[in-house]
């Protein structure tokens, strides 16, 4: 059991980066960008092709995050200048990257066992952990600069970014960007995780990073010291935990797909229809105590 927590772990870690990548785009700007599913391998496929021509595996994961921005650019350029709906644009260019990964390295299957890894410098696990928290930081902090806040402003109001003689155009392709490099990341450690790249490897993920952001937001409810970014990071480890563990229950590696729509649906459940529900019996528990009150008064 112990080893399923840690792999786990591990696993929620490397989900995190994509979780915070998918936060940009659909809890700030408000953009339903469905290219996550193409921006994950292409990641793992840039640095397929990097290492397997003598690159140093550190770089070779930095151009995965550099060249993963284009992704973003592509997307925002398409519902910006072309007018194309954001939903339609994200599926465009997941449609297109799945021809630009195959192109990459001419194979939909890669082995990268031969390869040196980022993990074979430090223990996975502490690494990860440095690197999550080390992206965490720069986030919270970037979202604190005037860029980001109209970043942010952008995705709340963007009669007011304009207003303010800004343009919002501006900060949707900055925020594209920046998701989708976190994205492509952690699509490339995934393959140094794993020691191969897959062409449907992809697959999925959206809903691992939105159940990711929903379980988050469920933890938001009972605390409010906790920022979007460490939310996504505990729920994308609490949700690969749950999965980790219907595993071990017996439950077949296929199966995943189904239980990853379950826990969505759960927690999508408990805030929209449960919190609400407990708060009218608590409330309706406060009334009928107030009116005993009022009632024993008057006796009295």
């Amino acid at each position: 059991m112990n080893s399923l927590i840690i792999t786990s772990i591990e696993q929620g870690l490397i989900f995190a980066i994509l979780a915070m990548g998918i936060l940009i785009t659909n809890k700030i700007l408000n953009i339903a960008d469905l290219s996550v599913e193409g921006t994950f391998p292409f990641g793992a496929f840039i640095f397929a092709k990097f290492i397997s021509m003598g690159v140093d595996p550190v770089l070779s994961t930095l151009l995965a995050f550099v060249i993963g921005t284009l992704a973003g650019l592509m997307t925002s350029l398409l519902f910006i200048k072309l007018k194309i709906k954001p939903l339609l644009a994200g599926i465009l260019t997941m449609t297109t990257l799945y021809s630009v990964n195959l192109r990459i390295n001419g194979k939909s299957n890669i082995p990268l066992f031969n390869f040196d890894s980022i993990f074979d410098l430090v223990p996975i696990l502490l690494l990860l952990a440095i690197l999550v928290i080390a992206i965490k930081i720069i986030l919270d902090e970037f979202f604190k600069t005037e860029v980001g806040y109209l970043l942010i402003a952008t995705g709340d109001n963007e009669t007011l970014v304009k207003s303010l003689g800004a343009s919002s155009n501006k900060y949707k392709i900055i925020g594209l960007m920046l998701s989708n490099g976190l994205i492509a990341l952690s699509g490339a450690l995934m393959a140094q995780y794993q020691g191969f790249v897959d062409i449907t490897m992809g697959t999925g993920v959206i809903v691992i990073g939105l159940a990711s952001i929903i379980i988050g937001d469920t933890i938001k409810k009972n605390s409010t010291k906790l920022g979007n970014t460490t939310r996504a990071i505990i729920g994308a480890i609490i949700y690969k935990i749950i999965g980790g563990i219907a595993i071990d229950l017996g439950l077949a590696p296929s199966d995943l797909k189904a239980v990853s729509a379950i826990i969505v649906i759960l927690f999508i459940a408990y805030n929209n229809v449960a919190i609400d529900l407990f708060a009218s019996i608590k409330n309706k528990g406060e009334g009928v105590y107030v009116k005993n009150t009022r009632l024993i008064k008057k006796v009295q």
